[in-house]
């Protein structure tokens, strides 16, 4: 074991603040990074505060993971000392049940484990995020980051990158669809990039008429405010597939109205109170209402070397971790463009003080 500092909080009634803890040595099949980027997701604050019902304290949150690799197992054959290395939302899972078999780990049978607030299944112990100076990964589960990238705005897209992309890529969006982006947060702007980079059509709903212009440069073709009645009938049964990123109470039907039958729309935002479906919005045109959570460890690959590809990386405004507390207000209040990342090294800073 090795001593580690950390961010963390001891219940969700407190802000959180500097951690020692220990992590468990490299093992042969382990791969440690010193971690240098780290994203904030809306999962985090979720999590630290509790809203879930299913959080372990103490809680260090993070699953927006990068950094250098600074040791390496016997076994491990995929990385060396010195490769830039992603950790994304899991760290393990069975590796025996159908999903783990089909390269699904996301919808692993017995439930795969959390980069924050699960079991460690090589030491029974919670398991700390990316809130912290490194991490030790079995390889499996270790992402390669592209050669030449930004680093610091390519940690988002291993949670809001892959959460968009794979329901984009499982229901076969590309040229000569129409296509929807609900929201324009974290999961929207990934959304709208990636689906434009995919050949689509893509339409941008706001409810914000001050993002328009901000839609249009991030990619979009067509920005429609939802508040507005007739901009929205204007739309119906027109759309292709619809991706749903809000994660506050809103009204889905309004939006199942524009597919077309057959089309589908895909929850991503994960709002506190059950959604509403009416079940006239899917019987008249045979409309699907789907959902999908992060992706599996090759999708997240294919992700992003296809992000690399095409030059895609979130928009990011980057923090010190004394700062994280007033990033998460911020963050509900929709104040930032688009993704907080953190910048690890202030965590020496922190430290010491």
């Amino acid at each position: 074991m090795f001593v580690c500092q950390g961010f963390a909080t001891s219940n969700a009634d407190q802000p959180l603040g500097p951690f020692s803890f220990e992590r468990r040595d490299p093992g042969p099949r382990d791969v440690a990074i010193d971690i240098h980027y780290c994203g904030v997701c809306h999962s985090d604050l979720h999590t630290a505060r509790n809203e879930w019902g299913n959080t372990i304290y103490p809680c260090l949150p993070g699953h927006e993971i990068v950094g250098k690799v600074s040791a390496v197992g016997s076994e491990v054959t995929r990385f060396k000392v010195g490769d830039l290395a992603g950790v994304g939302c899991l760290v393990g899972s069975c590796q025996d049940c159908p999903s783990c078999a089909e390269g699904l780990e996301q919808y692993c049978e017995k439930g795969f484990i959390g980069t924050y607030n699960g079991i460690e299944k090589e030491t029974g112990k919670v398991t700390f995020g990316g809130y912290s100076q490194a991490i030790v990964v079995d390889e499996g589960f270790v992402l390669r980051i592209p050669e030449g990238v930004d680093l610091a705005a390519v940690a988002p897209l291993l949670c809001a990158g892959i959460t968009t992309y794979s329901p984009l890529k499982h229901w076969k969006v590309g040229p000569g669809q129409k296509v929807g982006i609900v929201g324009l947060g974290g999961l929207g702007h990934m959304g709208l990039k990636i689906a434009k980079a995919l050949g689509a059509h893509v339409v941008l709903f706001t409810t914000s008429p001050g993002k328009v212009e901000d839609a249009k440069r991030l990619g979009a073709d067509e920005v429609i405010i939802s508040k507005n009645d007739d901009e929205m009938a204007a739309h119906a049964n027109s759309f292709d597939f619809i991706l749903d990123c809000v994660a506050a109470d809103h009204d889905v039907n309004a939006y199942l109205g524009l597919l077309k039958r057959d089309g589908t729309m895909t929850q991503v935002g994960a709002p506190e109170k059950p959604l509403s479906v009416a079940a006239f919005s899917l019987i008249f045109k045979r409309r699907n209402f789907a959902g999908s959570l992060i992706g599996g460890i090759a999708e997240t690959q294919e992700m992003l070397d296809f992000c690399a590809e095409h030059g895609i990386v979130s928009d990011i405004e980057l923090i010190q971790i004394q700062d994280i507390e007033a990033a998460y207000a911020r963050m509900l209040k929709s104040d930032v463009k688009y993704r907080f990342v953190i910048d690890m090294a202030s965590l020496g800073q922190a430290a010491a003080a």
